[in-house]
Protein backbone atom coordinates (compact mmCIF):
# COMPACT_ATOMS: atom_id res chain seq x y z
CA UNK A 1 0.00 0.00 0.00
CA UNK A 2 1.79 3.23 -0.79
CA UNK A 3 -0.49 5.79 1.15
CA UNK A 4 -3.53 5.49 3.84
CA UNK A 5 -5.87 8.38 4.63
CA UNK A 6 -6.35 7.68 8.16
CA UNK A 7 -9.58 9.16 9.85
CA UNK A 8 -11.22 9.24 6.23
CA UNK A 9 -15.09 8.90 7.62
CA UNK A 10 -14.37 12.10 9.66
CA UNK A 11 -15.08 16.09 8.76
CA UNK A 12 -11.64 16.94 7.82
CA UNK A 13 -10.58 13.21 6.46
CA UNK A 14 -13.66 13.25 4.04
CA UNK A 15 -12.31 16.47 2.34
CA UNK A 16 -8.35 15.01 2.52
CA UNK A 17 -9.84 11.68 0.72
CA UNK A 18 -11.00 14.30 -1.79
CA UNK A 19 -8.18 15.60 -2.46
CA UNK A 20 -6.48 12.51 -2.94
CA UNK A 21 -8.42 11.21 -5.03
CA UNK A 22 -8.02 14.07 -7.45
CA UNK A 23 -4.37 14.11 -7.36
CA UNK A 24 -3.59 10.31 -7.32
CA UNK A 25 -0.89 9.30 -9.87
CA UNK A 26 -2.26 6.25 -12.35
CA UNK A 27 -1.20 3.26 -10.19
CA UNK A 28 -1.70 5.02 -6.87
CA UNK A 29 -2.07 2.07 -4.22
CA UNK A 30 -4.21 3.66 -1.62
CA UNK A 31 -6.58 3.11 1.17
CA UNK A 32 -9.29 4.54 3.38
CA UNK A 33 -8.88 3.63 7.33
CA UNK A 34 -10.84 4.42 10.34
CA UNK A 35 -12.95 2.55 13.09
CA UNK A 36 -15.60 2.70 11.50
CA UNK A 37 -16.27 0.06 8.21
CA UNK A 38 -19.99 1.37 6.98
CA UNK A 39 -18.97 4.72 7.23
CA UNK A 40 -15.79 4.27 5.28
CA UNK A 41 -17.41 2.20 2.72
CA UNK A 42 -20.08 5.58 2.34
CA UNK A 43 -16.78 7.36 1.50
CA UNK A 44 -15.62 5.12 -0.54
CA UNK A 45 -18.72 4.94 -2.55
CA UNK A 46 -18.99 9.56 -2.48
CA UNK A 47 -15.55 9.61 -3.63
CA UNK A 48 -16.39 6.80 -6.40
CA UNK A 49 -12.92 5.43 -6.22
CA UNK A 50 -11.58 1.68 -5.71
CA UNK A 51 -9.30 2.48 -2.77
CA UNK A 52 -9.00 -0.58 0.00
CA UNK A 53 -10.74 -0.44 3.32
CA UNK A 54 -9.15 -0.41 6.43
CA UNK A 55 -10.83 -1.12 9.75
CA UNK A 56 -8.16 0.09 12.66
CA UNK A 57 -9.26 1.67 16.10
CA UNK A 58 -6.59 4.57 17.42
CA UNK A 59 -6.03 2.68 19.88
CA UNK A 60 -5.95 -0.95 18.95
CA UNK A 61 -2.06 -1.06 18.70
CA UNK A 62 -2.10 -4.33 16.97
CA UNK A 63 -4.65 -3.09 14.22
CA UNK A 64 -2.24 0.29 13.54
CA UNK A 65 1.31 -2.18 13.59
CA UNK A 66 -1.10 -4.18 10.79
CA UNK A 67 -1.78 -0.81 9.11
CA UNK A 68 1.29 0.39 9.28
CA UNK A 69 3.36 -2.40 8.71
CA UNK A 70 1.43 -2.64 4.99
CA UNK A 71 2.03 1.22 4.47
CA UNK A 72 4.92 3.23 2.49
CA UNK A 73 3.16 6.21 4.36
CA UNK A 74 -0.36 7.43 6.49
CA UNK A 75 -1.61 10.65 6.47
CA UNK A 76 -4.10 11.32 9.61
CA UNK A 77 -6.83 12.82 10.80
CA UNK A 78 -7.53 11.61 13.84
CA UNK A 79 -7.20 13.88 17.00
CA UNK A 80 -7.04 15.89 19.39
CA UNK A 81 -3.38 13.61 19.04
CA UNK A 82 -2.59 14.02 22.28
CA UNK A 83 -5.71 11.73 23.27
CA UNK A 84 -5.60 9.66 19.35
CA UNK A 85 -2.29 10.16 17.91
CA UNK A 86 0.82 8.74 20.20
CA UNK A 87 0.09 4.70 19.30
CA UNK A 88 -0.25 5.56 15.34
CA UNK A 89 3.28 7.61 15.58
CA UNK A 90 4.71 4.57 17.50
CA UNK A 91 3.36 1.96 14.99
CA UNK A 92 4.48 3.85 11.87
CA UNK A 93 8.10 4.60 13.86
CA UNK A 94 8.35 0.90 14.49
CA UNK A 95 7.28 -0.44 10.58
CA UNK A 96 9.32 2.68 8.93
CA UNK A 97 6.27 3.91 7.88
CA UNK A 98 6.43 8.13 7.36
CA UNK A 99 3.21 10.11 8.90
CA UNK A 100 1.82 13.16 8.48
CA UNK A 101 -0.60 14.92 10.48
CA UNK A 102 -2.29 18.17 10.99
CA UNK A 103 -1.56 18.89 14.53
CA UNK A 104 -1.39 22.15 16.46
CA UNK A 105 -0.85 21.05 19.67
CA UNK A 106 3.02 22.21 20.59
CA UNK A 107 3.04 19.90 23.87
CA UNK A 108 2.43 16.85 21.51
CA UNK A 109 4.96 17.53 19.38
CA UNK A 110 7.25 18.27 22.15
CA UNK A 111 6.49 14.66 23.61
CA UNK A 112 6.56 12.98 20.09
CA UNK A 113 10.17 14.74 19.45
CA UNK A 114 11.56 13.17 22.76
CA UNK A 115 10.11 9.68 22.49
CA UNK A 116 10.42 9.03 18.59
CA UNK A 117 13.21 11.20 16.86
CA UNK A 118 16.11 9.18 17.45
CA UNK A 119 13.79 5.99 17.03
CA UNK A 120 12.47 7.48 13.80
CA UNK A 121 16.15 8.63 12.27
CA UNK A 122 16.78 4.51 12.67
CA UNK A 123 13.63 3.06 10.79
CA UNK A 124 13.90 6.12 8.28
CA UNK A 125 10.07 7.03 9.47
CA UNK A 126 9.44 10.67 8.74
CA UNK A 127 7.27 12.13 10.98
CA UNK A 128 5.78 15.15 9.88
CA UNK A 129 3.39 17.46 11.87
CA UNK A 130 1.77 20.57 11.07
CA UNK A 131 0.98 20.14 7.57
CA UNK A 132 -1.88 22.19 7.55
CA UNK A 133 -2.78 26.18 8.08
CA UNK A 134 -1.00 24.74 11.37
CA UNK A 135 2.14 25.69 9.72
CA UNK A 136 2.70 25.00 6.46
CA UNK A 137 2.06 28.90 5.38
CA UNK A 138 4.58 29.79 8.26
CA UNK A 139 6.99 26.84 7.77
CA UNK A 140 7.25 26.56 4.29
CA UNK A 141 6.59 30.67 3.92
CA UNK A 142 10.04 31.31 6.11
CA UNK A 143 12.05 28.47 4.59
CA UNK A 144 11.33 29.95 1.07
CA UNK A 145 12.08 33.70 2.17
CA UNK A 146 15.66 32.26 3.64
CA UNK A 147 16.27 30.75 0.33
CA UNK A 148 15.11 33.81 -1.52
CA UNK A 149 17.27 36.08 0.99
CA UNK A 150 20.43 33.75 0.19
CA UNK A 151 20.15 33.42 -3.59
CA UNK A 152 19.72 37.49 -4.07
CA UNK A 153 21.96 38.78 -1.38
CA UNK A 154 24.34 35.99 -0.43
CA UNK A 155 23.02 35.74 3.32
CA UNK A 156 19.67 35.03 5.00
CA UNK A 157 17.48 37.56 6.62
CA UNK A 158 18.23 38.43 10.50
CA UNK A 159 14.46 39.69 11.07
CA UNK A 160 11.27 38.12 9.69
CA UNK A 161 7.87 39.62 10.32
CA UNK A 162 4.96 38.00 8.48
CA UNK A 163 1.60 39.22 8.60
CA UNK A 164 -1.67 36.88 8.60
CA UNK A 165 -4.83 38.49 6.70
CA UNK A 166 -6.86 39.28 5.08
CA UNK A 167 -8.95 35.85 5.30
CA UNK A 168 -12.04 34.30 5.53
CA UNK A 169 -12.91 30.67 6.39
CA UNK A 170 -14.79 28.31 9.59
CA UNK A 171 -13.63 26.16 12.20
CA UNK A 172 -14.54 22.37 12.95
CA UNK A 173 -15.60 20.75 15.85
CA UNK A 174 -12.22 18.34 15.84
CA UNK A 175 -10.34 21.58 16.21
CA UNK A 176 -11.95 22.72 18.63
CA UNK A 177 -11.70 19.66 20.48
CA UNK A 178 -7.73 20.16 20.12
CA UNK A 179 -7.64 23.69 21.33
CA UNK A 180 -9.50 22.98 24.39
CA UNK A 181 -7.80 19.68 25.27
CA UNK A 182 -4.65 22.23 25.19
CA UNK A 183 -6.04 24.72 27.19
CA UNK A 184 -7.17 22.30 29.99
CA UNK A 185 -3.69 20.89 30.11
CA UNK A 186 -2.42 24.67 30.89
CA UNK A 187 -5.11 25.22 33.30
CA UNK A 188 -4.10 22.10 35.82
CA UNK A 189 -0.77 21.84 34.72
CA UNK A 190 1.97 24.79 35.66
CA UNK A 191 4.89 22.84 33.85
CA UNK A 192 2.45 23.19 30.34
CA UNK A 193 1.89 26.63 30.64
CA UNK A 194 5.62 27.02 31.06
CA UNK A 195 6.07 25.35 28.19
CA UNK A 196 3.98 26.76 26.13
CA UNK A 197 6.12 29.92 26.72
CA UNK A 198 9.23 28.24 25.39
CA UNK A 199 9.44 29.44 21.79
CA UNK A 200 12.38 26.70 21.21
CA UNK A 201 10.02 24.15 22.78
CA UNK A 202 10.60 21.76 20.03
CA UNK A 203 14.56 22.80 19.61
CA UNK A 204 16.02 21.08 22.65
CA UNK A 205 19.04 22.30 23.09
CA UNK A 206 19.23 25.05 20.73
CA UNK A 207 19.85 28.58 20.96
CA UNK A 208 17.31 31.00 22.96
CA UNK A 209 14.69 32.63 20.02
CA UNK A 210 12.66 35.29 21.04
CA UNK A 211 9.34 35.33 21.47
CA UNK A 212 7.26 35.05 18.48
CA UNK A 213 4.04 36.77 19.16
CA UNK A 214 4.75 40.17 19.75
CA UNK A 215 2.36 42.41 22.51
CA UNK A 216 -1.26 42.71 22.65
CA UNK A 217 -1.00 46.37 21.15
CA UNK A 218 -1.05 47.06 17.98
CA UNK A 219 2.08 47.77 15.82
CA UNK A 220 3.73 49.15 12.49
CA UNK A 221 6.43 47.22 10.73
CA UNK A 222 8.50 48.52 8.14
CA UNK A 223 7.67 47.10 5.17
CA UNK A 224 3.95 46.37 5.67
CA UNK A 225 0.61 48.57 5.02
CA UNK A 226 -1.85 49.04 7.95
CA UNK A 227 -0.90 47.64 11.66
CA UNK A 228 -0.41 44.07 13.49
CA UNK A 229 -2.27 42.28 16.25
CA UNK A 230 -1.43 38.98 18.04
CA UNK A 231 -2.17 35.96 15.89
CA UNK A 232 -3.90 33.12 17.60
CA UNK A 233 -1.63 30.76 15.83
CA UNK A 234 1.15 32.27 16.08
CA UNK A 235 2.50 30.28 19.47
CA UNK A 236 2.64 26.96 17.70
CA UNK A 237 3.45 28.52 14.36
CA UNK A 238 6.86 29.62 15.98
CA UNK A 239 7.82 26.69 17.29
CA UNK A 240 7.78 24.72 14.11
CA UNK A 241 9.40 27.23 12.32
CA UNK A 242 11.96 26.87 15.03
CA UNK A 243 12.08 23.06 14.81
CA UNK A 244 12.89 23.49 11.11
CA UNK A 245 16.00 25.94 11.52
CA UNK A 246 17.19 23.21 14.06
CA UNK A 247 16.72 20.17 11.91
CA UNK A 248 18.27 22.20 9.10
CA UNK A 249 21.30 23.29 11.28
CA UNK A 250 20.61 26.71 11.79
CA UNK A 251 21.51 27.88 8.24
CA UNK A 252 19.93 31.22 8.78
CA UNK A 253 22.04 31.62 11.79
CA UNK A 254 21.23 31.62 15.56
CA UNK A 255 20.36 35.05 15.92
CA UNK A 256 17.55 35.11 13.22
CA UNK A 257 13.96 36.97 14.69
CA UNK A 258 10.64 35.75 13.70
CA UNK A 259 7.36 37.44 14.90
CA UNK A 260 4.11 36.22 13.61
CA UNK A 261 1.34 38.59 13.82
CA UNK A 262 -2.55 39.20 12.82
CA UNK A 263 -2.74 42.22 9.78
CA UNK A 264 -5.42 45.18 10.31
CA UNK A 265 -5.74 47.76 7.80
CA UNK A 266 -6.31 49.79 11.10
CA UNK A 267 -4.85 50.78 14.66
CA UNK A 268 -8.78 50.38 15.65
CA UNK A 269 -8.98 47.04 13.74
CA UNK A 270 -6.05 45.70 15.73
CA UNK A 271 -6.67 46.76 19.08
CA UNK A 272 -9.72 45.19 18.68
CA UNK A 273 -8.24 42.25 17.79
CA UNK A 274 -5.69 42.12 20.63
CA UNK A 275 -7.95 43.07 23.22
CA UNK A 276 -10.39 40.42 21.71
CA UNK A 277 -7.73 37.93 22.28
CA UNK A 278 -6.75 39.09 25.52
CA UNK A 279 -10.30 38.75 27.05
CA UNK A 280 -11.40 35.22 25.19
CA UNK A 281 -8.27 33.31 26.30
CA UNK A 282 -8.57 34.67 29.71
CA UNK A 283 -12.57 33.94 29.84
CA UNK A 284 -11.84 30.33 28.07
CA UNK A 285 -9.23 29.49 31.32
CA UNK A 286 -12.49 29.46 33.55
CA UNK A 287 -13.83 26.25 34.00
CA UNK A 288 -17.42 27.36 33.93
CA UNK A 289 -16.95 29.13 30.90
CA UNK A 290 -15.14 26.46 28.74
CA UNK A 291 -17.97 24.05 30.13
CA UNK A 292 -20.72 26.34 28.55
CA UNK A 293 -18.73 27.18 25.37
CA UNK A 294 -18.60 23.02 24.87
CA UNK A 295 -22.02 23.36 24.04
CA UNK A 296 -22.37 25.76 21.49
CA UNK A 297 -19.60 25.00 19.51
CA UNK A 298 -19.43 22.98 17.00
CA UNK A 299 -18.93 18.91 17.98
CA UNK A 300 -15.90 16.64 16.56
CA UNK A 301 -17.54 15.51 13.06
CA UNK A 302 -18.89 19.01 12.97
CA UNK A 303 -17.72 21.66 10.48
CA UNK A 304 -18.14 24.57 8.38
CA UNK A 305 -20.69 24.39 4.98
CA UNK A 306 -19.50 23.93 1.81
CA UNK A 307 -20.26 27.51 0.99
CA UNK A 308 -18.41 28.74 3.95
CA UNK A 309 -15.33 26.90 2.61
CA UNK A 310 -16.02 27.65 -1.27
CA UNK A 311 -16.14 31.20 -0.37
CA UNK A 312 -12.94 31.43 2.11
CA UNK A 313 -9.57 32.35 1.54
CA UNK A 314 -6.64 33.26 3.06
CA UNK A 315 -3.46 36.30 2.61
CA UNK A 316 -0.52 36.22 4.31
CA UNK A 317 3.05 38.60 4.13
CA UNK A 318 6.57 37.72 5.21
CA UNK A 319 8.97 40.42 5.24
CA UNK A 320 12.40 40.14 5.69
CA UNK A 321 15.08 42.42 6.77
CA UNK A 322 19.04 42.07 6.55
CA UNK A 323 20.09 45.74 7.28
CA UNK A 324 18.66 49.17 6.89
CA UNK A 325 20.80 49.33 3.82
CA UNK A 326 19.30 46.27 1.77
CA UNK A 327 15.46 46.22 0.21
CA UNK A 328 13.81 43.52 2.40
CA UNK A 329 13.10 40.59 0.60
CA UNK A 330 9.15 39.70 0.84
CA UNK A 331 7.15 36.69 -0.02
CA UNK A 332 3.47 36.26 -0.13
CA UNK A 333 1.08 32.63 0.62
CA UNK A 334 -2.47 32.80 -0.51
CA UNK A 335 -5.08 30.68 -1.74
CA UNK A 336 -8.03 31.23 -2.85
CA UNK A 337 -9.75 28.59 -0.25
CA UNK A 338 -11.17 27.84 3.18
CA UNK A 339 -7.68 28.34 5.10
CA UNK A 340 -8.35 25.41 7.67
CA UNK A 341 -10.27 23.32 5.79
CA UNK A 342 -10.13 23.41 1.54
CA UNK A 343 -6.31 24.40 1.67
CA UNK A 344 -5.48 22.32 4.73
CA UNK A 345 -6.81 19.08 3.03
CA UNK A 346 -4.60 19.76 -0.13
CA UNK A 347 -1.96 20.73 2.15
CA UNK A 348 -1.77 17.21 3.94
CA UNK A 349 -2.70 15.43 1.21
CA UNK A 350 0.26 16.73 -0.86
CA UNK A 351 2.67 15.90 1.55
CA UNK A 352 1.31 12.39 2.17
CA UNK A 353 1.41 12.04 -1.47
CA UNK A 354 4.92 13.30 -1.72
CA UNK A 355 5.88 10.89 1.13
CA UNK A 356 4.28 8.30 -1.09
CA UNK A 357 5.85 8.57 -4.53
CA UNK A 358 9.28 9.47 -3.20
CA UNK A 359 9.24 12.96 -4.32
CA UNK A 360 11.19 13.61 -1.05
CA UNK A 361 14.75 12.71 0.73
CA UNK A 362 14.86 14.06 3.66
CA UNK A 363 16.20 11.88 6.30
CA UNK A 364 14.03 10.14 8.79
CA UNK A 365 12.96 11.98 12.13
CA UNK A 366 10.22 13.51 13.80
CA UNK A 367 10.35 16.98 11.24
CA UNK A 368 8.45 19.56 9.71
CA UNK A 369 6.56 20.33 6.39
CA UNK A 370 9.86 22.58 4.88
CA UNK A 371 12.23 19.97 6.36
CA UNK A 372 10.84 17.31 5.18
CA UNK A 373 9.38 18.95 1.15
CA UNK A 374 11.59 22.14 0.57
CA UNK A 375 11.04 23.49 -2.71
CA UNK A 376 9.25 20.60 -4.06
CA UNK A 377 6.72 20.80 -1.55
CA UNK A 378 6.31 24.46 -2.47
CA UNK A 379 5.82 23.80 -6.05
CA UNK A 380 3.64 20.59 -5.30
CA UNK A 381 1.08 23.44 -3.62
CA UNK A 382 1.37 25.85 -5.96
CA UNK A 383 -0.33 22.82 -8.49
CA UNK A 384 -3.22 22.80 -6.22
CA UNK A 385 -3.40 27.03 -6.12
CA UNK A 386 -1.82 27.34 -2.90
CA UNK A 387 0.96 30.34 -3.58
CA UNK A 388 4.47 30.62 -2.14
CA UNK A 389 5.77 33.35 -3.90
CA UNK A 390 8.39 35.80 -3.32
CA UNK A 391 7.71 39.00 -4.81
CA UNK A 392 9.73 40.77 -7.47
CA UNK A 393 12.30 43.90 -6.08
CA UNK A 394 10.96 47.14 -6.56
CA UNK A 395 12.89 48.79 -9.03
Amino acid sequence: MDLVVYGASGYTGRLVARAVADRAPAGLRWALAGRDRERLEQVRRELGVGAEVIVADAHDDAALAAMASTASAIVTTVGPYARHGTPLVAACVDAGTDLADLTGEPLWMRDTVAAFHDRARISGARIVHACGFDSVPSDLGVWRLQAAATERHGRPCSDVVHAFGPMAGGVSGGTIASGLALLEQTVRDPEAREALRDPDLLAPGGHVSPDPVGPWWPQRHAGLDGWTAPFVMATTNGKVVRRTRYLLGEPWGSEVRYLERAYAPTWARAAAIGIGTSVGAAAMAVGPVRRLAKRFLPKPGEGPSETVRRNGFFRTTLVGHLDRATPPVIVRTEADLDPGYGATARMLSEVGLGLATGAFDAPGGVTTPAAVGGMRLVTMLEDVGIRIRVESPRS
